[in-house]
């Protein structure tokens, strides 16, 4: 059976925010329910604070610059931790009675390099040894991330982390600005693109759990990332070229997952239809040469991207969409 999830994050500025956005997921994505993130809290529930709230071994501080590697942890990434903990405090309690598969979500490696900056200034992407730290640092924090929500949430049988790396494509394009803004860092070479995304995919099914990358970005090399052994590809359906379409049915075929974004993440002019959302997706799948019955449960609908900039109103409705949309098909 096709089912539906969202990619992550919710509108809202609140902590009641974030716990309204759990019960939503739970009501209408009872088969693939996430964890939620409200980064309009703040930096410290945004990507990057996130994802390094989740890195083990690393301190970081908050800057006038943004995030930085520190010998110590400041006390803004002491609150992001702090946070984290807090969220999954209202996930345990709300989905305490869950069961089957759950999915959470993880900066990448890539897109906190690129976002992240090393102790002595510039991003760590400009430090070759401080890139490899960062991203096996991220690796075992996963690890332990994992651990923590399986004991959270037992009766979860099946945990999927969802790889975000929307800055991916900049990476490797060599098109991330340096911090002066008027340079830009060389590009990283495929293989080490490559390698840094395997040793967090191997970290995550080290804990038992399923890979899923995702990106709404332009030119993401997916054909990359699908060497990487992920499980999953989740991507915003406008932004598959050509040359992706070989990459996505081949993952499809191999009994891996495709994640499509179909439903606007915030509100259209013009409201899609739940026909033309379902006959999209069937007209990509005839272009593969697939049926949805024979992908079954490895296709998923999802919004294009995270929810944040949408009013609470369209965030729900286009969870309910993209349901409605997984049940059409």
């Amino acid at each position: 059976m096709t089912r539906a999830t969202g990619v992550g994050s919710m509108p809202g500025t609140t902590d009641a925010d974030h716990a309204e956005a759990t019960r939503v997921v739970l009501g209408e994505l009872p088969e693939l329910p996430h964890v939620p993130e409200v980064p309009g809290r703040g930096v410290t529930a945004a990507m990057t604070g996130r994802g390094l709230a989740v890195v083990e071994g690393l301190g970081a501080d908050l800057q006038p610059a943004g995030w930085r590697l520190t010998d110590a942890s400041g006390i803004d990434h002491r609150r992001a931790r702090s946070l984290l903990a807090q969220d999954l405090d209202t996930v345990e309690e709300l989905a305490q009675d869950h069961q089957g598969a759950f999915k959470t979500q993880v900066c990448g490696p890539w897109t906190l390099a690129a976002t992240v900056e090393r102790p002595r200034g510039d991003k760590v992407l400009a430090d070759h040894g401080a890139r490899r730290e960062l991203a096996q640092a991220l690796a075992e924090g996963t690890r332990t991330h994992l651990a923590d929500l399986g004991r959270r949430l037992p009766g979860v049988d099946r945990w999927i982390v969802q790889v975000d790396e929307p800055a991916l494509a900049s990476v490797v394009a060599g098109q991330v600005p340096t911090a002066s803004g008027f340079g830009r860092h060389r590009s990283v070479d495929l293989p080490e693109a490559s390698a840094h995304l395997e040793w967090l995919v191997a970290a995550i099914a080290d804990a038992g759990g399923e890979a899923w990358v995702h990106s709404c970005a332009p030119r993401t090399p997916w054909s990359l990332v699908a060497g990487t052994g992920a499980h999953g590809l989740s991507a915003d359906l406008d932004m598959l070229g050509p040359a992706d379409l070989d990459t996505f049915a081949e993952a499809l075929e191999s009994g891996r997952t495709a994640a499509l974004g179909v439903v606007p993440s915030t509100e259209p002019a013009t409201e899609p239809s739940e026909a033309r959302t379902t006959e999209r997706v069937q007209r990509w799948l005839d272009m593969l040469g697939l049926d949805p019955d024979g992908v079954g449960e490895h296709l998923v609908v999802t919004p294009t991207c995270g929810l944040a900039g949408a009013s609470a109103s369209w965030a729900g409705r286009a969870v309910r969409l993209s349901a409605t949309v997984a049940r059409n098909l």
